[in-house]
């Protein structure tokens, strides 16, 4: 029986940061997956191969829309999904392969099957042909992750009634597209097929998109999306979706009107979340319970209720994201072997990758208020950024919220072109507890996007603002 330093359950971003920085720092590391494929949901039908999709959607939607304004004039213009799919299959494949590569490079074992505690220190591996593995490990961590959340009344056939899974491999482009759920993903994916020309209808149960960010940036997208051509739908609770032959029919009631009402589509995109997975995990032979969310509940050093089993990543509580995950894997390497590292929840950014981009960290306006912090705000417009305009990208903002009295930088939410790398220097900014007005004094190259942070940072600064 083969025995390992640690045995890490789940390879996505998560798992095969944390198996690397376990080999790192000398400890004899397995890493079990249960697909063929390494990376976990985000490289393979996550993160990667949506941005892939959003990428060539959004060069489309420039050829149609934007070249004629920039003196290219094309004759014949035509999309081919299927040629975006099998680039999109390229780079997940590429970036899959670079996984497989450093699992070889630090010398990490990769075991492939579906993996679980039989006990704290063994864990069984089940294949696809039903053979079984036992392995004996010193610790343990658990990255396998989440899978799309379900609703009620909502039966996903994967072929008219859709997860984002499927929405990455569809042959046609949806005449009508109903997406339920305003939300990260909902929007990306609305955004992919909108461009290349469907019709996108979004029912959100709640009065807003993107309910988890301030609410400036949900006001600022949803006029963006309603350009491209998006419709909304806020107070609506969906009740049923049927499907016959080729049309997709999702009833729900009016919150606002206390009323019955239903739509009619080709395609219907469940997008309410997503949930922990944590099935056949064998969490019941070593004593480990889940929250009424189905999630792990962990100490502040990602420990779960049994001694030397860590958890990290979608299956314990906070944001769904990938590089929250890495940084929990790298947390929890370190802090096996030693080291004392830290993470700063509040600091970790959050992005939706429509056009223009999202980003945002730190407190959000609402948050300010609710804590009674007394702040003061400061803005600035893309549309008075020479950059973006030479560009074209002249939607959106930047808003700095800063406290009233020290000028700390409490939060920053962008909304814009380039955002998605822009928020970096904010984290950055936020990391070292910088004032608005040290963002304000310092340099920013002209013309790039970067100068509408300082701007909006000049705003906060006694309404300092220069190009406004």
């Amino acid at each position: 029986m083969q025995e390992f330093d640690v045995v890490i359950i789940g390879s996505g971003p998560g798992g095969y940061v944390c198996a690397i920085r376990c080999a790192q720092l000398g400890m004899k590391v397995a890493l079990v997956e249960k697909y063929d494929s390494l990376g976990g949901t985000c490289l393979n039908v996550g993160c990667i191969p949506s941005k892939a999709l959003l990428d060539s959607s959004e060069h489309y939607h420039n050829a149609e829309h934007n070249f004629k304004e920039h003196g290219i004039n094309i004759t014949g213009l035509k999309a081919d999904l299927g040629k975006m799919i099998s680039r999109k299959d390229s780079v997940v494949k590429q970036t899959v392969d670079g996984i497989n590569f450093l699992m070889k490079k630090n010398k990490i074992t990769v075991i492939n099957g579906h993996g679980s505690l039989k006990d704290k220190s063994t864990i069984s591996v089940k294949d696809g042909k039903g053979k079984v593995t036992e392995i004996k490990t010193k610790k343990v961590v658990i990255a396998t992750g989440s899978k799309p959340s379900g609703l009620t009344g909502v039966t996903v056939d994967k072929k008219r009634v859709i997860t984002s899974t499927e929405a990455l491999t569809l042959k046609e482009v949806p005449s009508d597209l109903i997406v339920i759920g305003g939300g990260v993903i909902g929007l990306e994916l609305g955004s992919v097929y909108a461009r290349l020309g469907s019709k996108v209808l979004v029912l959100e149960y709640l009065d807003s998109i993107i309910p988890q960010m301030d609410k400036t940036l949900a006001k600022e997208l949803e006029k963006s999306l309603k350009k491209l051509g998006f419709e909304f739908k806020f107070r609506h609770a969906v009740s049923s979706v049927s499907v016959k032959g080729k049309t997709v029919t999702v009833k729900a009631k009016d919150l606002s009107k206390d009323a019955e009402v239903e739509f009619k589509g080709d395609y219907c995109l469940l997008s309410v979340g997503r949930s922990a997975y944590t099935e056949g995990l064998g969490l019941e032979n070593v004593g480990i319970k889940t929250d009424e969310r189905g999630r792990i509940e962990v100490d502040e050093h990602l420990q779960t209720s049994v001694e030397g089993i860590y958890a990290i990543g979608d299956v314990i509580k906070g944001a769904m994201l990938a590089h929250k995950a890495e940084e929990e894997g790298m947390f929890v390497a370190e802090w096996m072997t030693g080291q004392k590292p830290h993470i700063n929840y509040l600091l970790i950014p959050g992005v939706v990758y429509t056009w223009p981009e999202v980003a945002a960290v730190g407190y959000t306006e609402e948050e300010l208020k609710n804590n009674k912090v007394k702040y003061k705000v400061g803005s600035f417009p893309f549309k008075a950024s020479g950059r973006a305009r030479a560009s074209m990208d002249t939607d959106g903002l930047i808003k700095v919220l800063a406290d009233a009295e020290t000028d700390e930088i409490l939060g920053v939410h962008m909304i814009g072109p380039r955002t998605a790398d822009m928020i970096a220097e904010a984290v950055v900014a936020m990391e070292f507890r910088a004032s608005a007005e040290d963002i304000a004094r310092m340099s920013h190259p002209h013309p790039t996007y970067t100068e509408v942070f300082r701007e909006a940072c000049l705003a906060a600064t006694e309404n300092r603002a220069i190009h406004i």
